[in-house]
């Protein structure tokens, strides 16, 4: 076996060990990945489309996914006051109260000291990006990191966009994102 096959392989494995504990309650792993994605996406990226995308599945398992999410009550659906054919989901207090709540790798990977996290953040986000690359998926970094966010006087703002963004948006991800 490879150093890069035994790499995969772990990394496979880690993530199906992680998913395994996306069963909680009435959850399972596909619906806690999407409340874990609607937490962390902005206000821009909250739709089915985007959520497909992300997760790297199919349009029809994320609407399934978001219908079942929004009849046990973690989201709500808003549709576009400009095009009512545009909708995106917000997570409702309950399903806010599961995004925060830490799984047992988010506990493990806390117990690495920061130079460890900071290195396998960078050494992660570098594969991830030749993978998309690879197969010409969307990035959805942070608004920070990406060559359309840019800091004026004012705050922070998307340029592609052109729109002024909080604090908090720029450290949400978004499917426009371009790593700078």
């Amino acid at each position: 076996m490879t150093p890069q096959t035994h790499l995969r392989e772990q990394i496979a494995r880690l993530a199906r060990l992680d998913a395994a504990t996306g069963w909680v309650g009435d959850l399972n792993p596909t619906q806690r990945a999407a409340i874990s994605y609607l937490a962390r996406a902005n206000r821009f990226s909250r739709s089915p489309s985007h959520l497909s995308g992300y997760l790297g599945t199919t349009r029809g398992t994320v609407s399934q996914t978001l219908k079942s999410l929004l009849q046990k009550g973690y989201v709500t659906e808003q549709r576009s006051e400009t095009d009512k054919r545009v909708i995106s989901f917000e997570l409702t207090d309950r399903g806010q109260k599961i995004a925060e709540t830490p799984t047992p790798l988010d506990a493990v990977l806390k117990e690495l000291s920061d130079e460890d996290q900071q290195s396998l953040q960078h050494i992660l986000s570098r594969a991830m990006r030749r993978v998309l690359a690879q197969n010409q998926g969307p990035e959805f970094g942070p608004c920070r990191t990406c060559v359309y966010h840019s800091r004026g006087e004012a705050g922070s703002e998307c340029s592609l966009l052109s729109v002024a963004l909080t604090k908090q948006e720029s450290d949400q991800i978004c499917f426009e994102q371009v790593s700078a």
